[in-house]
């Protein structure tokens, strides 16, 4: 399967995919969807080999810290590589601006696994957002 990743300002592509993900699948509120933070954040867009949307993520900076955000996979594309690939292209991202010596994420808890093999760790303890159990995880850089 041919993917590109990229860095983009098409916001509105973005949002469709979390629209379609989050609050379609998983019941999520749109209101707890989309947020003030879009407009700071750095966006990536995964785009299969006809230039379709089908993966995105989003990207902030708190300090020393990058926050990885707002990761979905459309259904179709699930189980092909793509959640880590996009995952790995956050990561790069952030170690390519020198000022962030870690990465943090907000994992919903079946998704664990899948992140700790792309080397995050979990810290603290399990909470709910909205209405679905969440850990957050780390990685050095």
């Amino acid at each position: 399967m041919s993917v590109t990743i990229a860095p983009t300002e098409d916001v509105e592509a973005c949002h469709a995919l979390r629209i379609a993900v989050f609050v379609a699948e998983q019941g999520i509120a749109l209101a707890d969807e989309i947020d003030d933070l879009d407009g700071e954040a750095t966006h990536l867009l995964a785009k299969d080999a006809h230039g379709f949307p089908v993966g995105t993520a989003r990207l902030l900076e708190r300090g020393e810290t990058g926050k990885i955000g707002r990761v979905c996979v459309l259904r179709p594309h699930r189980g092909t590589g793509l959640g880590a690939r996009l995952i790995t292209t956050c990561v790069e991202t952030f170690r390519n601006r020198p000022h962030i010596t870690q990465v943090k994420l907000s994992a919903q808890t079946h998704a664990v696994g899948f992140y700790e093999r792309l080397g995050f760790t979990a810290i603290g303890e399990e909470y709910p957002d909205a209405g679905i159990p969440h850990i957050d995880m780390v990685l050095s850089l």
